[in-house]
């Protein structure tokens, strides 16, 4: 927004979603990324309002307490994770290609995680090698595996996967407050990088705060 976008924040929760929008000075719609009435209703909201679509950001996700070392897991909430975190990927970006088609420089930034990439999980020195996280790891790594394959299919778009660390959100153990993790506004520098990528900018990457990561 600092560099003149308009930015639409899309999100399940209506007042939540709002109240995000409003302290950030974007747009808000509603957009359950399980849902294909949902994204489709979302998009042509988009497309009715006439600002077009650029940039379009991946970020929804969820994990399952315990996520199979504490607590079993099941069919129904495996399925859960990864509808969310995998499929949502692929249910908004193709309901957004269209509009990305029509912008001269159309850009897609996957927020994934290092829990999903093979090389950071096998490298001592990753904290990622020292965590165990079955379903969203595993979701995430089919996230990275998208993000390569768009990037293969739509060698007009460039799509790229990111890194945003740990961050001290719902998401990453209840309370913003008091979680180690860094703060939003940190991780999201990460995500604007590579938003705001030109046209000679890389394509079918994962990347992270100090640069590329290996899958």
């Amino acid at each position: 927004m600092a560099a003149g976008h308009t930015v639409w924040i899309g999100a399940r929760d209506q007042a939540r979603g709002r109240a995000a929008a409003d302290e950030l000075g974007a747009r808000f719609v509603q957009l359950d990324v399980t849902d294909d009435a949902s994204v489709a209703a979302a998009l042509q909201t988009i497309e009715d309002s006439g600002t077009g679509l650029d940039v379009l950001v991946n970020n929804a996700g969820i994990a399952k307490r315990g996520d199979g070392m504490t607590e079993a897991l099941d069919g129904p909430s495996v399925l859960e994770v990864f509808d969310t975190n995998a499929v949502g990927v692929v249910r908004v970006t193709e309901a957004a290609l269209p509009l990305l088609e029509r912008s001269g420089n159309p850009v897609v930034v996957n927020v994934s995680s290092a829990l999903g990439s093979f090389w950071a999980t096998h490298e001592p020195t990753r904290p990622a090698s020292r965590f165990v996280s079955l379903v969203y790891g595993a979701s995430k790594a089919a996230v990275s595996m998208l993000t390569v394959q768009y990037a293969n299919a739509y060698p007009g778009i460039k799509v790229n996967a990111v890194e945003p660390g740990i961050t001290a959100t719902e998401l990453g153990g209840g309370d913003p407050g008091s979680h180690p993790g860094r703060p939003a506004s940190e991780s999201a520098q990460v995500v604007a990088r590579m938003a705001m990528i030109g046209a000679d900018g890389p394509t079918g990457t994962f990347q992270e705060d100090q640069g590329e990561l290996g899958w």
